[in-house]
């Protein structure tokens, strides 16, 4: 048997053709072929005291900006976060799969011996969502996301951030980011990160990569949420409600007409 994030649980393979089938024998098959709806880049960042995400709230179909309420950050326990980029009903599937383990999880553990703590730290979701990309890659019939993991390590006492693609391809460090964030924002972080990054450093940091993103790559928006896990207690988990963050059009750049012309610049 196979791992599945179908609605029925376990996945039946049909040894004849291969191919992963719903546990309904009547049901098509369904596979994610390309994007449909998407959301873009995510960024993420160990700090001093924890590690922090950031993303926008803008889903596009195509190239229309379709959906500006699509959060992508998302809380999966006291000591661990998820941020994902692309497919959004992919990511939808992830953190339904997440949840459902989670309920497994505190249903079938005895309540004289379940304890909070016993949620799975951050590497254990990032190892387990590994699995789970490349399961699926080898189906081919990927999970079209690539997802940034960030939280407690509860062995190690320490922040972790990870990163999972599509096909499984799994790293950690101390800056990470997903669609054009991986062009435009990782050298900005690279140049400004330092490991004692106060709270408040790392917060206006990202939104500066934010900013860029908004600027430079056509599918963000300046709508967006942070999330954070503090390493105090263990682990405390936190997403923001969506805001804007300021902008500046007065470039001489987004200003001054283009090519020559009089006018937008338009041919």
């Amino acid at each position: 048997m196979s791992l599945s994030l179908s609605s029925g649980g376990l996945a039946t393979t049909n040894p004849s053709s291969n191919v992963v089938a719903s546990s309904n024998p009547s049901a098509p098959n369904q596979r994610t072929t390309r994007p449909i709806v998407t959301g873009t880049s995510v960024i993420g960042i160990v700090y001093k005291d924890g590690i922090m995400l950031a993303a926008d709230t803008l889903c596009s179909y195509g190239s229309m900006a379709k959906y500006k309420d699509a959060r992508r950050l998302k809380v999966i326990n006291s000591g661990c976060v998820l941020g994902g980029g692309g497919e959004y009903s992919d990511f939808q599937a992830v953190c339904d799969l997440l949840e459902r383990n989670s309920l497994e999880n505190h249903c079938t553990s005895s309540d004289s011996l379940y304890q909070d703590d016993d949620d799975e730290g951050a590497p254990e979701i990032w190892s387990y969502l590994r699995a789970i990309m490349y399961n699926r890659r080898n189906k081919m019939n990927p999970l079209w996301n690539d997802l940034i993991i960030g939280g407690y390590d509860k062995v190690k006492k320490e922040p972790f951030l990870g990163l999972v693609d599509k096909i499984g391809t799994a790293y950690t460090d101390n800056i990470l980011a997903t669609g054009f964030g991986s062009y435009l924002a990782i050298p900005i972080l690279r140049e400004k990160w330092r490991p004692d990054l106060e709270e408040g450093e790392a917060r206006a940091l990202l939104e500066d990569c934010m900013r860029v993103l908004f600027y430079r790559d056509c599918r963000a928006l300046n709508r967006i949420q942070i999330a954070k896990v503090e390493m105090a207690d263990d682990g405390k988990a936190l997403v923001s409600e969506p805001y804007e963050i300021e902008t500046n059009w007065d470039s001489a750049t987004f200003v001054d007409p283009k090519g020559g012309l009089e006018g937008d610049g338009g041919w």
